[in-house]
């Protein structure tokens, strides 16, 4: 009876994997993206903690149709290794993912830098806050596992004039305040 729950409880972890966009291959022992149960850490004690430290859009005023660029850089800030995506929302739905492994180079270089292209055509005019992600099911802190930036993308309608006059272009950049700048190059 024990096997019978077991397999049906392994089952049910791996089906959830699936169901989460997890590959098969990553859910590892029934575990989506389980970096402590690499062979090669150790005793599988491992300290996961991925933060989003930094994300710079530009421009924040354009028209619909126009393609925003979002920058997000991502710490490592602990051990392990695994793979896992960078992802970017906009409102909250998902505009660009990009997946990465991480924890492979040991000492300082620790960041993870990646760019994504939000192309504008289709999208309703509004305002939009951004969001870049990196998301670890064993994060020991995964309150930094997101930022978001306060400022909003002002989209509008081609041809149209943007609010208070304003013309297409500028950028908005929102760091993590427990993040040191010279890390991030700025």
């Amino acid at each position: 009876m024990l096997r019978v729950k077991t397999a049906m409880a392994a089952a049910a972890l791996l089906l959830a994997a699936q169901w989460a966009g997890v590959p098969a291959a990553a859910a590892g022992n029934g575990f989506p993206l389980r970096a402590a149960a690499d062979p090669n850490v150790g005793d599988g004690n491992v300290n996961v903690d991925l933060a989003v430290r930094q994300v710079t859009v530009s421009p924040v005023r354009a028209h619909v149709g126009d393609v925003i660029r979002v920058e997000v850089v991502i710490e490592n800030k602990a051990e392990g290794m695994s793979t896992t995506n960078a992802e970017v929302y906009a409102n909250g739905k998902r505009v660009g993912r990009q997946l990465f492994t991480w924890g492979l180079s040991q000492g300082e270089d620790r960041l993870y830098r990646f760019t994504f292209d939000w192309d504008t055509h289709g999208v309703a005019p509004g305002e939009y806050r951004i969001k870049g992600e990196a998301f670890v099911w064993e994060d020991t802190s995964k309150f930094d596992n997101e930022l978001t930036v306060p400022q909003p993308v002002i989209l509008v309608a081609p041809g149209s004039g943007f609010p208070g006059g304003g013309t297409t272009g500028g950028s908005a950049t929102e760091t993590d305040p427990r993040f040191r700048k010279s890390r991030a190059g700025i």
